[in-house]
């Protein structure tokens, strides 16, 4: 366990990561993020050609009534100024056509939003699968090196952001974009010296626009990571809270959470208070557009200069100084959403950034070709067969190889981290069904060799064998199938206590559930609960006691029937009273199969075959409890020690 946190420490966010975040923050915003997002929308092509044609038409829709305006003032309302006898049936009639086209606009922006909601959830729900697949697919080393909160933020945080980005961001882009093109055809149509002055004033505006939304980029992309980073922490503080109670640390804690609470406050603080900039400094200038619009063009029609246009009228009208208006506003409305929605793009890249990252690490590989199978006996030789027969062996190629359970480590020297070796010449030799105990001080080692027999772990030199076999040439699933491992710290799922037994072999029946509880005699206790095997656990079993999870585990392993054991501090929660109970339990359990036992009390190792003494990566003696104690050596002082 030492090693895991010394690897934690070194490689995780909460040191080198900060160190990270310019690079991090360069690495995101890059087109083949943007090319490997949009590659995800191919399954909504049709959708999406939807969605652009109702984009399409409600700015077109926007833009006619905006150009109809025009007609309307200097056909219809102009010559009914003034009549003695207005007739009204041509003004009504246009306005029915202005109330069409309204409301082609309004269904087509109704549809392309509905629509956009449903490719952006189904787009996460793809990424959240893709992403949940990979992360199983991961060496321990991974989930060793980050903090469970921040593998927990790609699911949530930048999900989110791609959320809003895709639901909000993305269609509001296209409608602009169409929109400006549509807008400045219309005001060329009408009135080019306009168009110019409105253009001209623009650019301007995007200048100033650019240098307040070039410096809040770089601070979302720190909010993400500060995000993720924050959101670590209180993970790892709500599991060590107990903890924190008993030695009083809740001052230190609050302090170190006001600190990077600070860090997210302060990015998010300068990204969202330049950002918001945007929005009233591009309406500013807008309203200055509108005004300067009114004052050329109102000047124009009274000076009589002649209209510039293509189509348009010869002189500026009064109905084309309202239209040009309303076009210039609706010209400035389209640039200032792009100028704000940058932001959450930016955003949404650094998040899409984030899960590509987790996407691209390397998944655990796998070259082994040898699998377990169960057999049979005929006629003196062993047949494969599908059929559960409690017979096992390795399959070769065509050669099987029965599983006796003999382990051999040969010379294995292992690091965690490149330089820092925790294991140095380490040779193991376990008979079929012998059971070999690991002692010794915390950080010895003892946990490592089972995590290379398990293969969570590669080893750096040496070999490993099981039953005279590279285990490197055994496939993981299979090697790790007929390892039954039982954990120091106890991982109950949500789900009854049935469920729960069930996950060490989910063919299991009920009552072979119920056997192997009995088996570990936890079936007592069990059938004391609310529901019996049917009560249903939250928290991790929190309202279990700590031995009652652990006996749980146990049933687990146990309805497993696996040909090999790892049991690792298997019984270091459970009273002594319960210890002796469950130990003839486990005894039953561990007959006939080899044994693997990790233990710092070692009352519960003297009957094991062969104890090994493990300090500082090193086995330094091995024997049996009698010899050992003969010796008066290492294991002498642990187990006087102990007694004392």
């Amino acid at each position: 366990m030492a090693q895991k946190e010394q690897v934690r420490k070194l490689g995780g966010p909460g040191s080198g990561g900060r160190q990270m975040l310019q690079k991090g923050a360069i690495k995101t915003l890059n087109m083949g993020t943007v090319k490997r997002l949009l590659s995800y929308l191919k399954a909504y092509k049709v959708k999406l050609v939807l969605v652009f044609i109702c984009i399409l038409l409600a700015t077109l829709a926007s833009v006619a009534s905006s150009l109809f305006l025009q007609i309307l003032i200097d056909d219809y309302v102009m010559p009914l100024v003034g009549a003695q006898n207005p007739v009204f049936n041509g003004l009504l009639h246009a306005l029915m056509i202005m109330c069409a086209v309204y409301l082609v606009g309004i269904v087509s922006v109704l549809f392309y939003n509905r629509t956009m909601a449903v490719i952006s959830q189904g787009t996460l729900k793809i990424i959240r699968d893709e992403m949940f697949r990979h992360m199983q697919s991961l060496p321990i080393r991974y989930f060793d090196r980050n903090t469970h909160g921040d593998i927990m933020s790609h699911f949530t945080n930048d999900a989110d952001t791609l959320r809003q980005m895709l639901s909000q961001t993305l269609p509001q882009l296209f409608s602009s974009v169409i929109s400006l093109v549509a807008v400045l055809c219309s005001m060329i149509h009408l009135s080019i010296w306009l168009t110019l002055l409105t253009v001209g004033f623009t650019f301007l505006s995007l200048f100033l626009v650019k240098a307040v939304a070039s410096r809040s980029g770089g601070y979302f992309v720190k909010q993400q990571k500060s995000l993720g980073a924050l959101n670590g922490y209180i993970e790892e503080m709500i599991n060590g809270e107990k903890v924190i109670k008993v030695f009083c640390h809740e001052n230190k804690v609050k302090e170190e959470f006001l600190e990077r609470n600070e860090e997210l406050r302060h990015n998010m603080s300068r990204a969202n208070a330049l950002s918001m900039l945007i929005m009233p400094m591009m309406g500013n200038l807008g309203n200055v557009l509108y005004v300067l619009v009114a004052l050329v063009g109102g000047a124009m029609g009274i000076a009589g200069v002649m209209n510039l246009s293509i189509g348009g009228e010869p002189t500026v009208t009064m109905g084309t100084i309202a239209s040009f208006l309303v076009l210039s506003r609706n010209f400035m409305n389209p640039i200032t959403q792009v100028s704000q929605q940058l932001n959450s793009v930016i955003m949404a890249m650094a998040g899409a950034g984030r899960i590509f990252e987790l996407l691209d690490e390397e998944k655990e590989t796998d070259l082994g070709l040898i699998t377990l199978v169960n057999v049979k006996e005929e006629e003196g030789k062993l047949v494969r067969c599908e059929e559960k027969t409690g017979s096992w062996a390795w399959q070769n190629g065509l050669e099987l190889v029965p599983l006796k359970g003999e382990v051999v480590l040969d010379d294995v020297d292992f690091s965690y981290i490149e330089g820092k070796q925790v294991l140095f010449d380490v040779d193991v030799y376990a008979e079929p069904g012998q059971k070999v105990a690991f002692v010794g001080a915390t950080g010895a080692g003892k946990t490592t060799i089972t995590n290379l027999i398990n293969r969570f772990y590669d080893i750096d030199d040496g070999k490993i064998r099981y039953d005279g076999l590279n285990i490197n040439h055994i496939k993981k699933k299979d090697l790790r199938r007929s390892l039954g491992v039982v954990l120091q710290d106890v991982n109950l799922f949500t789900g009854t206590v049935m469920e729960n037994i069930r996950y060490g072999n989910l063919e299991a029946t009920d009552e072979e559930c119920i056997e192997a509880a009995k088996l570990v005699n936890a079936d007592s206790f069990i059938r004391m609960l609310p529901k019996g095997y049917n009560t249903v656990l939250e928290g991790d079993g929190s309202g279990l006691s700590q031995g009652q999870r652990q006996l749980i585990s146990i049933a687990r392993a146990a309805v497993a029937d696996p040909p090999c054991m790892i049991l690792d501090e298997a019984t270091s929660s459970i009273d002594t009273r319960t210890e002796s109970i469950v130990q003839k339990g486990m005894d039953n359990l561990m007959k006939g199969r080899t044994v693997f036992v990790i233990a710092h009390r070692l009352s519960t190792v003297q009957n094991a075959d062969v104890i090994m003494v493990m300090d500082k990566g090193r086995i330094i003696e091995r024997g049996s409890h009698d010899r050992l104690m003969e010796k008066k050596g290492a294991y002498y002082r642990l187990y006087t020690g102990a007694v004392e």
